[in-house]
């Protein structure tokens, strides 16, 4: 009898737990944005993927696809009206150190304007990327780190896919081998091949394809990764980052730490703006108070911690409001030197406008860098040439970026020499390898990046506002099918926004700890409350969905 009895209020307890008393709303359809299928087909398929994993949770999903210019329009500036994001952070050298993203990314404080474009908000988070931002220890910086890791492997404001294998192709008949540089967590496409790259022949132009347009060659904003390859060739720096990770003097001749809050750098001497006038140290103020100041919202999280810049001859005084580990190579190595005489009218103009600085494009934008802006035809190419006079000056005579759309006809504009590398490459890279064992001129590289891919769910509108929501749709997804299926093996699985190209920072834990799979997804829906009304999911209790379908 005790047995039937204890044996009837397990069932009754577990009826109790699977079936709630209430249930609330449906939950509306999910709308997840992502680029075209032709332009970058990884991510489309990793999306295609998702929402069919979803879809098994009983949610209506739709994929949206859309030009890049017109989703980045969408998600940045109308914060409020999307539901998920397919998105990316590339592998850009100041990213080496972590504090961009772990800070820029997450901080609450970024969320209006800045990159916390999902609206994550975490006072245990802020605190910690507070706190690794004035620890000079580097092992004591490390574990705030990695508990920053932990905290958003739990909280998942963003769906981490994987950090891709960027692939590049060039042609080695056009180029020495030996003077292609892969950098670590980059590849070889970056500012140091572009530099370096000899001609083996009598063809000088290095002629480069990307399958995005350029939105805008602005030195005060941050519109996009291919953007930020031409920003980087006009744009001089105080420092950069080099092949190895580490900061190096560039258009500063050196920086010194007088204390932990203050730094001295010394400006290159002879250097000129591409219309001839002088580069001087008031030059370079100017362009970290433009940033301190919030006329580039996208670079200010970057100057925020300058609480002084003071020149003396050629030498800057950075005084810090607070110790920062990472200011050599977040601030001093990432934001671009601008031209006082030519922003100063232009940002005293825009100053009684609701515009600000990331609006504005140049006619003729002028830099200081190894590279001179020639020309741009908008969603066709743009023309840059080398800086002779610059103190690195490039090999090669023209940097030219074509826009080609199709995966397929850049491999086929590579194997007829309109296009000399591969700079971007949205299909199979595997086609990629096989095209360069076809064919002896080519050559093929892969690098797991520092950069990811990943969703980004918005918390500002519901069901996204709740961890446990968000967890449970990452734990639907396992990360090997995107990895083998949209990525063809070119990719590794994650869970953390530092790549474990960036071994020192990367909390491999994270990575190793998550598990995936419909039922634990399913269970843990149904644990906060989630329940299954006719196949469809509904919130818990009497939540009342608000934004309709």
């Amino acid at each position: 009898m005790k047995t039937i009895l204890r044996t009837a209020a397990i069932m009754l307890m577990a009826t109790a737990v699977a079936m709630p008393a209430i249930a609330g709303d449906k939950i509306r359809t999910i709308t997840i944005l992502s680029r075209p299928q032709a332009g970058q087909q990884a991510e489309f398929q990793s999306v295609q993927l998702i929402a069919q994993e979803w879809r098994k949770l009983g949610l209506d999903v739709e994929v949206k696809a859309q030009p890049w210019e017109q989703m980045s329009e969408e998600v940045w500036y109308k914060r409020d009206k999307w539901d998920a994001t397919a998105w990316q952070m590339v592998g850009r050298p100041e990213r080496s150190d972590p504090d961009e993203i772990v800070f820029n990314l997450f901080h609450s404080s970024t969320a209006e304007k800045g990159y916390n474009f999902v609206g994550y908000n975490n006072p245990e988070y802020d605190a910690l990327v507070e706190a690794q931002r004035s620890e000079i220890d580097p092992e004591k910086r490390k574990a705030l780190i990695f508990k920053a890791q932990e905290v958003l492997a739990k909280d998942q404001p963003n769906m981490m896919l994987v950090h891709p294998k960027s692939t590049f192709a060039y042609n080695k008949e056009v180029w020495k081998p030996e003077s292609i540089v892969n950098q670590s967590g980059i590849g070889i496409r970056n500012t140091w091949t572009f530099l370096g790259m000899e001609p083996a022949g009598a063809k000088k132009d290095i002629v480069i394809n990307s399958s995005d347009n350029v939105k805008a060659v602005n030195p005060l904003y941050i519109s996009g990764g291919v953007d930020s390859w031409v920003t980087e060739l006009i744009y001089d720096r105080l420092l950069r980052v080099g092949p190895d990770g580490l900061p190096k003097a560039w258009a500063a001749e050196s920086f010194t730490w007088k204390d932990d809050k203050t730094v001295d750098v010394k400006l290159r001497a002879g250097l000129k703006w591409h219309d001839g006038q002088p580069v001087t140290a008031e030059d370079v103020k100017f362009s970290f108070e433009a940033a301190v100041g919030g006329e580039a919202p996208m670079y200010k999280p970057f100057a925020s911690n300058i609480k002084s810049i003071e020149t003396a001859g050629d030498t800057i005084t950075f005084q810090l409001n607070t110790p920062s580990a990472s200011f050599v190579t977040s601030s001093l190595a990432k934001i671009n030197l601008i031209p006082k005489h030519v922003w100063e009218p232009i940002l005293k103009d825009l100053a009684a406008k609701p515009e600000n600085a990331e609006s504005y494009q140049e006619q003729t934008p002028i830099g200081s860098g190894p590279y001179k802006f020639v020309s741009w035809a908008k969603n066709e190419e743009i023309v840059l040439a080398a800086n002779k006079e610059h103190f690195n000056a490039p090999k090669a005579e023209r940097w030219i970026l074509r826009i080609v759309p199709n995966a397929e006809a850049a491999l086929g504009m590579l194997k007829s020499g309109e296009i000399n590398f591969v700079g971007e490459f949205s299909g199979d890279p595997q086609v990629l390898v096989d095209a360069a064992k076809a064919d002896p001129k080519l050559e093929v590289v892969s690098t797991v990046d520092m950069g990811f891919r990943y969703i980004g769910f918005n918390m500002r509108r519901p069901p996204f506002n709740d961890p446990a929501f968000r967890k449970a749709l990452s734990e639907a997804v396992d990360r090997q099918l995107i990895v083998k299926a949209a990525y063809r093996g070119f990719a590794v699985p994650s869970n953390s926004v530092v790549s474990p190209a960036l071994e020192f920072w990367h909390d491999k834990s994270v990575v190793e700890s998550f598990k995936a799979g419909q039922a634990i997804a399913a269970k843990a829906l149904a644990d906060a409350g989630y329940t299954l009304e006719g196949g469809k999911l509904h919130y818990p209790g009497d939540i009342k969905e608000t934004l309709g379908e």
